[in-house]
């Protein structure tokens, strides 16, 4: 006969389960910590690991000639022309507007022609002349586009002006002033947000029909 009050063993949990439990907790003990942490405390772990990360990157050897000076430089192959001017030269008359080559306030002339410092890595330019605003002076004397642009009022804020002094030297040096239009349209990368656009035209205008050396 059988036994009518059998005794009952418990089977237990399944194989892994303790661990698998163990490490679920584990993780949630650490998200926990994490969506606790100040944020400031977390901001400061990530710049720590950037600084870590750039440190890392190697650094590649450079030459330029910027204003007629002659640099031997070293920089991160990421490094753009305009960081480098900027935060290495401390040629801080380039300005860095949108960082995204559609403002032209960062124009800069390499080997003559302008180009978008923002757009240019660094170390695409080596062995090359680079000539910046703080270059186009003669001294104490003012190039003729920079006269012109303060004879006219080509400036209101003057945060895109460089940019726009750049541009418009290399647009009489191009050929591109022979009118109105023709000016309109080959200084259109450059955007001045004041709007001071018929006196930058005018300035252009002067210089080019002045026949004067740019």
């Amino acid at each position: 006969m059988a036994d009518e009050n059998p005794e009952i063993t418990p089977s237990g949990p399944p194989a892994g389960h303790n661990e698998a439990r163990r490490t679920f907790l584990k993780q949630s003990s650490v998200l926990t910590a994490l969506a606790l942490t100040p944020g400031p405390l977390v901001k400061a772990a990530e710049a720590e690991f950037d600084e870590k990360v750039a440190a890392a990157i190697e650094q590649v050897p450079l030459r330029l000639e910027i204003n007629g000076k002659k640099y031997k430089l070293s920089v991160e192959p990421r490094t753009t022309l305009l960081d480098l001017l900027r935060e290495q030269l401390h040629l801080t008359g380039t300005k860095k507007g949108c960082d995204y080559g559609q403002c032209g306030a960062c124009t800069v002339h390499v080997d003559g022609q302008r180009v978008n410092s923002c757009l240019t890595l660094a170390v695409m330019q080596d062995g090359r002349k680079v000539t910046t605003i703080e270059g186009l002076a003669d001294g104490d004397k003012l190039h003729p586009m920079q006269e012109a642009f303060l004879k006219h009022d080509g400036f209101q804020c003057g945060y895109c002006t460089p940019g726009q002094i750049m541009s418009a030297v290399a647009c009489v040096r191009e050929g591109h002033a022979d009118s109105e239009g023709e000016i309109r349209e080959f200084m259109s990368g450059n955007i001045c947000r004041c709007g001071a656009y018929p006196n930058i035209v005018a300035a252009i205008q002067e210089v080019k029909n002045g026949g004067q050396k740019v």
